[in-house]
């Protein structure tokens, strides 16, 4: 046989073309994902569709597709739904959430950047992060998936923080950032994308409108957090200043109010009853329910020195 369509290969040739060993081939073929080989006298050949097919296997499993889910959308498409919309649409998330491009940086740079002298568990604490990704063959270079998470790290080092305490810090952001994209995800599949992924797989138009939603839906999740992380620093910032302002700690309300200055005693006690965010807050209420306590008194006293005057009267 002859022509691009007449290849056919034995069980260890499709393996070294595919990249999977012949123990996945086999595995794929007893779950259904893979087309039974065609049988000639004592030997199983394998064609390009079992080539093709094994490729598009692996760049779903590399884009976090679970086996079952990978299945379900290769029998759509064996059942001629198609699969160019979800394809799509998988392209669409898998892209990038960010217009910023990844970088390289020499190991000198990278030295010189963070003291001068070489920190080999700070590298690798990055490494471990993904602050940096170390390139095959090259010692001396680092990938930069972001150059602002890297130049935020330097200035933090710069202004005296420790690197090891910088990485801390990435890690325990990276755990709540996770989360809020989590809720943010959870919140747009209940309110929009729901309608669009009932059915599994999606047609192939409900999922080029779901792929179009994503493009549309993308900026608001970043759009969201800067808003309001921009609201909680000029907060939580005002409150801090007022804080660590002297040495004892102050407490301070309203446009025209008074600095009043409070014992560091007071403070923190007040702090570890109900926290520091809510500290300024819980100090005020309870100053305003003295003054508010301290006026019905008044009155009442002065009710009692009416009454005793009338009688003498």
């Amino acid at each position: 046989m002859s022509g691009e369509h007449a290849v056919e290969y034995r069980i260890e040739d499709l393996a070294h073309r595919s990249g999977a060993t012949v123990r996945t081939i086999r595995a794929y073929q007893d779950r259904g994902l893979l087309p039974k080989p065609e049988r000639r006298g004592r030997s199983n050949v394998y064609g390009d569709s079992h080539l093709a097919r094994l490729r598009q296997i692996a760049d779903l499993l590399d884009r976090g597709y679970t086996l079952a889910s990978i299945k379900e959308l290769l029998e759509a498409w064996d059942t001629g739904r198609g699969l160019g919309g979800v394809l799509g649409l998988v392209a669409e998330v898998h892209g990038p959430w960010t217009d910023e491009k990844a970088d390289r940086i020499s190991r000198v740079e990278l030295d010189a950047t963070f003291g001068g002298q070489p920190d080999e568990e700070a590298i690798g604490e990055a490494v471990e992060l993904g602050v940096l990704e170390r390139i095959p063959g090259r010692d001396d270079e680092f990938l930069v998936p972001s150059p602002q998470e890297l130049a935020v790290a330097a200035e933090l080092y710069a202004a005296g923080v420790p690197l090891l305490a910088i990485a801390g810090h990435l890690r325990e952001l990276r755990g709540q950032v996770e989360h809020i994209a989590s809720r943010f995800l959870e919140f747009t599949t209940e309110h929009v994308f729901a309608r669009y992924l009932g059915h599994r797989p999606p047609t192939d138009a409900d999922a080029a409108e779901a792929a179009s939603m994503v493009r549309r839906l993308r900026p608001l999740a970043q759009q969201t957090v800067d808003a309001e992380l921009a609201r909680a620093m000029r907060l939580f910032a005002t409150r801090h200043l007022q804080y660590h302002l002297g040495a004892e700690g102050s407490l301070e309300r309203g446009d025209d109010a008074r600095r009043v200055t409070l014992p560091a005693d007071t403070i923190r006690a007040v702090e570890g009853l109900v926290g520091a965010e809510h500290t300024a807050a819980f100090i005020t209420a309870a100053a305003e329910r003295e003054v508010n306590a301290r006026r019905l008194d008044a009155l009442a006293a002065s009710r009692l020195h009416s009454g005793d005057v009338g009688q003498k009267d």
